[in-house]
């Protein structure tokens, strides 16, 4: 598994809904779901960043890329580079025909490694809705620890959790 970041031009085209512009901007095919509604939010808010921040663009949110497959299965990614006190936010979302087999766990895996090689990071953080199980096996499985508790616009009450980068 790996994350393939996008240009500032896929993530716009993204952000649009322009399922043809991302696909001819982009350095592998670009899924139907990626364009749809529901990720819209998500790019939007990574054309912003990476507008402001070019040196974003290698830490935000990209596809999920399954090379064994030559397929987009999800999107995943930090919430940005690392900030002052050396701290990145994970995120991740397998697209539902994909789920199960795997990939959460393996876009995690990628994230923590990115993570772990770069040593301005010293804590990785993942957000969870306490309804999303799933997700919750998964970070538990990564050593992350509950830390606290916050309300997110999008998906509501989520559990923080956190865990070194280099445990």
């Amino acid at each position: 598994m790996r994350v393939v970041h996008l240009s500032l031009a896929t993530l716009r085209a993204l952000a649009a809904g322009d399922l043809a512009g991302a696909d001819a901007t982009s350095p592998v095919p670009v899924p139907a779901h990626a364009a749809g509604p529901d990720w819209r939010g998500v790019w939007r808010r990574r054309v912003h960043q990476v507008s402001e921040d070019p040196e974003a663009a290698g830490w935000v949110t990209g596809l999920l890329w399954d090379p064994a497959r030559s397929l987009a299965v999800g999107r995943a990614g930090f919430h940005g580079p690392p900030d002052a006190d050396g701290l990145v936010e994970v995120g991740y979302a397998v697209e539902p025909a994909h789920r199960r087999r795997g990939y959460g766990g393996a876009a995690l895996r990628h994230l923590l490694d990115r993570a772990a090689a770069d040593p301005r990071v010293l804590r990785v953080r993942a957000s969870v809705r306490p309804d999303n199980e799933p997700s919750l096996r998964i970070v538990r499985r990564w050593g992350f620890t509950a830390v606290g508790e916050q309300w997110d616009d999008e998906d509501g009450l989520e559990t923080v959790f956190e865990v070194d980068a280099r445990p």
